[in-house]
């Protein structure tokens, strides 16, 4: 089987994001599962090699299928026009190349010359200076691919999570704890690992109170919505249990009791994933056309080129896009 093409956003250029990705490229063993063509600003990357101490070559080419995909060798879509910059500035030009990546890797997974693209950080400040009109990537995605409303999944080690609601206050967050959402996401996230190419799809659902409730004893919201709403799931085919209280649901879906849990809140499922392996800790967006994978940290404008940012997020990223792309199905 032919390797998979992905494609890399280099992320905003005053950040972390260039030099993570020739960080990621100056290992051997992403060369092994797949051609990363960096879609980015070639000046920016060749200036980090000796900062990253990465004996590579840069290989500009115009399309995906001129990569030469050896290791060793940085193939790049070049996007040239960057002016002045400095690394750790917010920068409207920065905000405006960082978008003008994402909108080239869109296209070419929409045009079938890549697989799945893996995106570096961005930075919201440089996207809101340059006026685009996103505050960040699951939006952009969305808008670009013309999708109502993404699903995020993190995956860690053996672990998958995805999110009943994410940028909310924990009141707001608790207010769309419905059955009908529960079930509605239940839904959907298994719709979302049978695109991934997942056969076995055991969901649990975490518990929001202390002990899930106890039946009303700690609160009700178990007992009135959640509950309900996974016992609908399930009238519709879907293998879920719960709701399983939160303490102890992500270590037994890390042990492999569950293949997927649905967190309730941001917080709940981030601090699992990110307490059990920070760095490998990669987002997948599901729900649009094509797959993305995506480091799970901001663009550390604090130590943006000076080579000492950890590579390994946008490695991993890059490996699980690889390890995705050829189950994924577009329909």
């Amino acid at each position: 089987m032919a390797k998979p093409i992905i494609a890399v956003t280099m992320g905003d250029p005053a950040g972390i994001g260039p030099e993570i990705t020739v960080g990621s490229l100056n290992k051997s063993e992403i060369y092994d599962l797949c051609t990363p063509v960096v879609i980015g600003n070639a000046a920016v990357l060749e200036k980090l090699l000796p900062v990253v101490k990465a004996d590579l070559t840069i290989n500009k080419v115009n399309t995906p299928a001129e990569a030469r995909g050896e290791y060793g060798t940085i193939d790049v879509i070049d996007f040239p026009n960057l002016g002045d910059y400095q690394f750790g500035k917010v920068s409207a030009e920065c905000g405006a190349q960082a978008f003008a990546y994402i909108e080239h890797a869109v296209e070419l997974c929409k045009t079938n010359q890549v697989q799945a693209m893996a995106t570096a950080p961005i930075n919201k400040e440089s996207l809101k200076a340059a006026n685009v009109p996103y505050i960040g990537h699951t939006e952009m995605l969305a808008g670009l691919a013309d999708v109502a409303d993404p699903l995020t999944m993190f995956e860690v080690r053996n672990m998958r999570i995805f999110f009943l609601t994410r940028h909310l206050s924990l009141k707001d967050a608790i207010g769309q704890m419905t059955k009908e959402r529960v079930h509605d996401y239940l839904l959907r996230c298994d719709a979302a690992l049978a695109k991934l190419g997942v056969e076995k799809r055991k969901f649990a659902v975490a518990g929001l109170n202390p002990h899930s409730g106890e039946n009303g004893l700690f609160g009700y919201e178990e007992v009135d919505e959640i509950k309900p709403g996974i016992e609908l799931a399930k009238a519709d085919g879907i293998d879920a249990v719960g709701p399983v209280p939160a303490d102890s649901v992500f270590f037994q879906a890390l042990n492999g009791r569950y293949d997927a849990v649905l967190s309730l809140y941001h917080d709940q499922g981030h601090i699992a994933a990110k307490m059990t392996d920070f760095h490998r800790t990669i987002s997948i967006t599901n729900g649009l056309p094509f797959l993305r994978t995506s480091v799970d940290h901001g663009t550390a404008f604090d130590i943006a080129g000076q080579g000492i940012a950890s590579s390994v997020s946008m490695e991993e990223s890059i490996k699980l896009a690889a390890k995705y792309a050829p189950h994924f199905k577009q329909a």
